[in-house]
C-alpha cells in the first residue's frame, strides 16, 4: 500500500471503469476552482463584504460539492469498498465539514479547515499534470503558480493565526517564506500557522527550483535556438551539394565515350 492510499487521497485507480475515470477527470477541475474559492470567502468574510447569510450559503454549495463528487464516483466504481477505503478522507471531510454541525460546535474554525485537507488532496491528484504545466520552457506558468500560491497562502495563514493581522501581511509573510528568505518582521505564533509554514517552506523550495530552471531555460532558450536553426540551415546545404554532386556524377556518365 502506498502513500495516497494511507492518506485516503488515491482518487480513481486506474484500472477503473472507463465511465469512472472519465468524471474524475472532468470533476478534477471545477473541484480545483471550488477549492479556491474557499480562501477567497474567507477573505471576503474577514473584509466583511459577504454577509454571513451568503457565506453560510456558500458553505453548503461547497459542502454539496465535495458530496456530489464522492458519490458519483462512488456510483461508477466496479469496487465501492476499494475505492472508499482508498479515499476515506472524502468521508472525514464530508462528515467533520457539515454546516449543519458548526452552530453546535465550539471549534467552529477547525472544522472548516478540514476542507483544506480536500484542497491538498485535489492538489495531489493534480501533480502530474502541474509537472508537465511548469515542465522546461514554462516561466510564465510557474510565475503565475508562484503568485497563485502567495495569494491563498496569505489568506489562509491570516485566517488561522491571529498575529497575522491582514491577508497584505499575509501574502507578505508567504511570499518571503516561499523564497526562503525569512527577514522575521511577520511570522506565525499559533501551532496550525507554523505547520502551515513549514509545509510552505518545503514547496518553496520545490518551486524555487523549478523557478531557477525555467529562468536558465528562458535566458539560454534562445541561442539554443540559434543553434538549431544554424544546424538545420547546414543540413539543408549538405543535401543540396549532396546533389548537386549526383547530377554531376550523372552527367559525367553519361558524357558520351571519345
Amino acid at each position: 500500500m502506498d502513500a495516497i492510499h494511507l492518506l485516503g487521497i488515491a482518487g480513481v485507480e486506474p484500472h477503473e471503469q472507463h465511465t469512472a475515470r472519465l468524471w474524475a477527470k472532468r470533476l478534477e477541475w471545477p473541484m480545483v476552482l471550488i477549492v479556491l474559492w474557499i480562501p477567497f470567502q474567507w477573505y471576503l468574510e474577514e473584509v466583511q463584504v459577504l454577509a454571513p447569510q451568503l457565506a453560510r450559503i456558500a458553505d453548503w454549495l461547497v459542502w454539496l460539492a465535495f458530496l456530489f463528487e464522492t458519490v458519483v464516483l462512488c456510483a461508477l466504481v466496479k469496487n465501492r469498498r476499494i475505492y472508499l477505503f482508498g479515499n476515506w478522507m472524502n468521508l472525514v471531510i464530508i462528515t467533520a465539514g457539515m454546516p449543519f454541525f458548526w452552530q453546535f460546535a465550539p471549534l467552529i474554525g477547525l472544522l472548516r479547515s478540514f476542507r483544506l485537507a480536500m484542497a491538498v488532496m485535489l492538489l495531489v491528484r493534480l501533480s502530474k499534470p502541474a509537472r508537465k504545466l511548469l515542465s522546461r520552457h514554462q516561466l510564465g506558468n510557474t510565475l503565475a503558480v508562484a503568485f497563485v500560491t502567495m495569494v491563498l497562502s496569505g489568506v489562509i495563514v491570516s485566517r488561522i493565526d491571529p498575529s497575522i493581522g491582514t491577508v497584505w501581511d499575509g501574502m507578505w509573510w508567504a511570499w518571503v517564506t516561499m523564497a526562503t528568505v525569512g527577514y522575521g518582521d511577520v511570522v506565525p505564533h499559533s501551532g496550525a500557522g507554523r505547520l502551515f509554514g513549514s509545509l510552505l517552506i518545503l514547496f518553496g523550495v520545490v518551486l524555487l527550483s523549478l523557478l531557477t530552471a525555467n529562468l536558465a531555460a528562458f535566458f539560454i532558450g534562445s541561442d539554443v535556438e540559434k543553434v538549431e536553426r544554424e544546424e538545420k540551415e547546414a543540413d539543408r546545404l549538405l543535401q543540396d551539394i549532396s546533389a548537386r554532386l549526383d547530377r554531376i556524377e550523372r552527367m559525367l556518365e553519361e558524357r558520351p565515350k571519345a
